[in-house]
């Protein structure tokens, strides 16, 4: 059989390759454009949570992680170790800095360039994401060290 314009072979062939085309197009593109309310938002909720570290209000830094983080880690008490533990860049950083947060399929990035107490400078990239009430709540957190320029 001749592969021609009409057999199905060439038809399948044509729409998965559309499709793929679609998806990597997709991929390359935010998953919407952010309005200042949902960098506000975004920003406010990071923020928030890192004034209840500093203040060690367990409680409070708890409530704006997802839900999907707060089962997994289960109580505000192990979210406080946890924070302490694995991020002490977070736990009382003694500067912050702010950086326009990216979305990012169906999340939102946002980066906050931060100075230890020794001085040390990190990067901690906030996962982000809108909650169904409409509410913005962290869904992650990974803290690299800083080797670029502070802004």
């Amino acid at each position: 059989m001749k592969n021609s314009l009409h057999s199905p072979r060439f038809f399948l062939a044509h729409w998965a390759g559309c499709l793929a085309a679609a998806f990597l197009l997709a991929m390359a593109l935010p998953s919407w454009a952010m309005t200042e309310a949902d960098e506000k938002g975004v920003r406010t909720v990071v923020e928030a949570q890192l004034e209840a570290l500093a203040r060690d209000d367990a409680a409070t830094a708890f409530s704006f992680a997802a839900p999907n983080v707060r089962q997994a880690v289960g109580t505000a008490s192990r979210f406080m170790d946890l924070v302490r533990k694995s991020y002490p860049a977070i736990y009382r950083p003694a500067s912050t800095a702010f950086l326009k947060p990216e979305a990012h399929h169906g999340q939102v990035i946002q980066r906050v360039q931060l100075t230890d107490e020794s001085g040390a400078a990190w990067l901690a990239l906030y996962s982000v994401q809108r909650q169904k009430d409409k509410t913005w709540r962290i869904t992650g957190c990974q803290v690299v060290p800083n080797k670029g320029r502070m802004a």
